[in-house]
């Protein structure tokens, strides 16, 4: 009886799924709907890969009834909780067997290709997960309010918020924060205006409808503090002052995670995420052959632990 293996990275964004014969050769991958498990219950995310099943069957070529030999691993964005995994598992698949897993640890399988070792992701959030020896060490991943230190979002709010103090006066300017104001409107009042996210101007209503301004202090989203490393990384290209000052607090960040790795000895670090791979070259410089780019994305590790699972 031939055996396949699905896997599925599921994103807040999109659903990707993969299908896999014996020897992990790709037969057809398709994308779906959004699929945090922490969104309506889980619903969404079992229509996106529910619907991704029939569609990626069909690419290639295989019966749907194909699905009662195939065995499944998903990695879930929204996934940290036991719980939510436990009850997404548990949900009617037409599967031979599924195991769910938070998104970082098919990071981690397709960065090292189901070895051991540490893996870090740096992007728009960060968080950190090795295996040593069978057992598995995380930390980091509580969001951008609480945690993400190594992030390009804190980087990001970082930067900003030194760029602001340097527009009055506090701390040294340079090239890189005039180009950070100018971005955010211009001023430190438009910069302001840009934090919150709301029209300032308006009567705020807090969640229990009663008059205040909570809501409007939120603020914006993560992603649009990162939407700053492009510029940061310009100006750290061309020597710009405070572009070095704010690299040496992330590198102080990512040295926390190094030590910690080390301390239960872990033997390599891989990096994954965008700003973390533009980061390589310099965490290459400091931590030589401890670190490295990933072997695979993260759902060919879906793959590798779906065979990894029920070989």
């Amino acid at each position: 009886m031939t055996r396949y293996y699905l896997g599925v990275d599921g994103g807040g964004t999109n659903c990707r799924v993969r299908l896999a014969d014996e020897n992990l050769n790709t037969l057809a991958e398709v994308k779906n709907g959004r699929s945090n498990l922490q969104i309506d219950s889980g619903e969404p995310a079992f229509k996106a890969i529910s619907d991704g099943t029939r569609d990626v069957f069909r690419a290639a070529g295989l019966d749907f009834a194909e699905a009662t030999n195939t065995y499944a691993c998903f990695g879930m964005a929204g996934g940290r909780m036991d719980s939510a995994r436990a009850a997404f598992a548990a949900r009617p698949w037409p599967f031979a067997g599924v195991k769910v897993y938070d998104d970082i640890d098919i990071a981690h399988a397709g960065a090292l290709g189901g070895g051991e070792g540490g893996v870090i992701i740096v992007g728009t959030g960060s968080a950190a997960v090795s295996i040593v020896d069978g057992q598995r060490h995380q930390a980091g991943g509580w969001g951008f309010q609480i945690g993400d230190q190594m992030s390009g979002a804190i980087l990001g709010r970082e930067l900003a918020r030194y760029s602001v103090e340097a527009e009055d006066g506090l701390v040294e300017a340079s090239p890189l924060t005039k180009a950070v104001i100018a971005q955010l409107g211009g001023s430190n009042q438009a910069a302001m205006t840009w934090s919150f996210a709301t029209d300032m101007g308006l009567k705020i209503l807090s969640r229990d409808g009663t008059e205040g301004c909570d809501d409007a202090l939120i603020g914006r989203a993560p992603a649009e503090f990162g939407r700053l490393m492009p510029l940061f990384f310009d100006h750290y290209e061309k020597g710009d002052a405070v572009a070095r000052k704010m690299m040496e607090i992330e590198l102080g960040y990512i040295d926390t995670y190094v030590r910690w790795f080390k301390s239960h000895n872990a033997k390599v670090m891989a990096i994954v995420g965008g700003l973390g791979e533009r980061l390589f070259p310099i965490l290459k410089q400091h931590y030589g052959d401890f670190v490295a780019l990933p072997k695979f994305e993260p759902l060919h590790g879906a793959v590798i632990l779906a065979k990894q699972n029920f070989a």
